[in-house]
């Protein structure tokens, strides 16, 4: 087995990649940082995340190093000691901009851009409780709803997990976008339909464990009540900025989420077989993307191919698949154009019309 002291090939790959992962956690630290100083300091993480991620993403280009070795324990301490560290990095700036914001001095500047800043930090939460919701152990399980509550997105891990990996690329999947379909029909149509599928899955695991749809043991009373206590208990305590601020920076979370969502799948589909089913997924149905830095930023989640062929893969493991469909940028340099839907379609129709007519990729 490799180690530090007895490199394997890679291994200084490997070394960086252990250290550059702890870049998301700077965007808690800069988030508090703004919410203490007010002013244009509280929309630096925008910028950052906006502006210099895709700059840097053109700048440094394709990560070039391999997934961290087979050879390697999958479950690496210090990449699960990574994403582990951003649960309390998240609720230390979540508490912090839930104080400031119930402070009478913030002028409305201050106010918009750290709601849309703690927004940012909850987006890149989002990812990491969805890197801990496809774990085994109840210990993560738990440490993904600590950072999906907050957002009021708690039942992302239920439908994601049972019903997106199951219906990804066909008309079934509410998180796959359609060709020509823009962000903001994408938007209103899946917001919705994501937390009535998430119902449905477990009114069908109810009626299998022999209960009513409605017993105690629902998951979706749990996703909904959790995120009502803490908005009654924020209004309660702090007033009524503070519960703004939380259901701002909840609302863009999520609602980063799901630009994400959009652009992974947008105009891919899987095609029907004669006996009712569809094809497999295949790494053609993901939009990929292999640029360094964002990818240090969202966890690897950009290499979405592997994601869907091995879900349970940690993200350090997964592969980049330079044969699947590929974004031209980050998903930093994404999401800004994907809210402006003539350019959006400009550049993604032809690239979508293309991998609708290719064969099957081998995942191999």
């Amino acid at each position: 087995m490799s180690s530090l002291l007895h490199p394997a090939p890679g291994a200084a790959w490997n070394l960086f990649k252990q250290v550059g992962f702890m870049v998301a956690l700077i965007t808690p630290l800069q988030a508090m940082a703004g919410f203490l100083d007010g002013g244009w300091r509280a929309w630096q993480l925008l910028a950052v995340s906006f502006v210099l991620a895709p700059c840097m993403d053109w700048l440094l280009g394709d990560d070039p190093s391999p997934p961290v070795q087979q050879g390697e324990p999958q479950r690496h301490y210090w990449f699960d000691l990574v994403i582990y560290l951003y649960v309390p990095a998240y609720w230390a700036a979540l508490l912090l901009g839930l104080w400031c914001a119930a402070q009478p001095d913030w002028t409305a500047q201050t106010r918009l851009g750290a709601t849309l800043s703690m927004g940012v930090v909850g987006g890149i939460a989002i990812v990491v409780a969805h890197e801990l919701g496809h774990r085994r152990t109840r210990l993560e399980r738990l440490l993904a709803q600590l950072l999906l509550q907050p957002v009021c997105y708690g039942h992302f891990t239920l439908e994601h997990n049972r019903g997106h990996h199951a219906w990804v690329a066909t008309p079934g999947d509410p998180a796959t976008a359609r060709y020509g379909e823009s962000f903001y029909r994408f938007y209103l149509r899946c917001v919705p339909a994501t937390w009535q599928a998430a119902w449905r899955l477990e009114f069908e695991r109810m009626a299998r464990l022999g209960h009513s749809r409605w017993h105690w043991r629902n998951a979706m009373w749990r996703h909904c009540g959790i995120p009502l206590a803490l908005g009654l208990a924020i209004a309660l305590a702090l007033g009524p900025w503070a519960l703004l601020f939380w259901l701002g920076q909840a609302v863009m979370a999520f609602s980063l989420l799901e630009v994400v969502n959009y652009l992974e799948h947008y105009g891919l589909q899987r095609r029907a077989l004669p006996d009712g089913r569809y094809e497999p997924v295949a790494p053609r149905h993901s939009w990929n993307s292999n640029h360094l830095f964002s990818n240090l930023f969202v966890y690897q989640l950009q290499r979405h191919a592997d994601h869907h062929a091995h879900p349970s893969r940690p993200y350090q493991a997964l592969r980049p698949f330079p044969d699947a469909p590929q974004l031209p940028s980050g998903y930093a340099g994404m999401i800004p154009l994907a809210l402006i839907p003539p350019l959006w379609f400009r550049v993604m129709n032809p690239r979508a019309k293309k991998w609708g007519d290719l064969p099957q990729m081998n995942d191999s």
